[in-house]
């Protein structure tokens, strides 16, 4: 893996620094044939938001993509997916998003739940080790970036990943599902 670089940012192979990830982000990776192409960059937890971390690290904006987990309930059964849109955009959550999971009202999963169900940390929920049974909602847009920023799992740190690659995510659904 030649080592991934965007602003201040150098990436080592996300395998080699386990403690940088969530562990369903490193038991993901672990099996995933594709895992050498993803890397990790260690960051100041207190800036692992979107705009401060773009800021902090010199990073355009359009290199970042934010996982946002979505729920809603059909027939009495809930629906959850993970959205993932380039981070100068928003997930069309209450129409895009709604159809596609095909439920009368589509909202941000509760933050507390989405942590638990992941064991991922608030701010670094990633589309990589997700659970089973979710869906995967990638934005087109998402996989046209050169070297995308997203979540590792946990505040501390970030993967730099292919766009293309995250097309390439199992059950990964690219489709428009950004505002307009």
């Amino acid at each position: 893996m030649s080592t991934p670089v965007l602003g201040r940012l150098t990436g080592v192979p996300a395998l080699d620094r386990p403690d940088l990830l969530a562990d369903s982000v490193h038991a993901f990776l672990s099996g995933w044939a594709r895992a050498g192409e993803v890397g990790v960059a260690e960051i100041d937890p207190e800036l692992a938001d979107t705009a401060a971390c773009a800021e902090a690290y010199d990073l355009p904006l359009d290199s970042g993509a934010n996982c946002v987990v979505v729920s809603g309930r059909r027939d009495g059964q809930e629906r959850l997916a993970a959205c993932l849109v380039r981070a100068d955009t928003r997930a069309d959550v209450n129409n895009v998003v709604k159809r596609a999971l095909d439920v009368r009202k589509c909202s941000f999963h509760p933050m507390e739940r989405a942590v638990e169900e992941t064991g991922m940390e608030y701010g670094g929920i990633t589309p990589l080790g997700l659970p089973d049974g979710w869906r995967l909602l990638v934005d087109d847009l998402v996989v046209d970036i050169d070297v995308a920023i997203i979540g590792s799992g946990v505040r501390r740190s970030k993967l730099l990943v292919p766009g293309g690659l995250l097309a390439d995510l199992p059950g990964a659904e690219v489709s428009a599902i950004r505002q307009a």
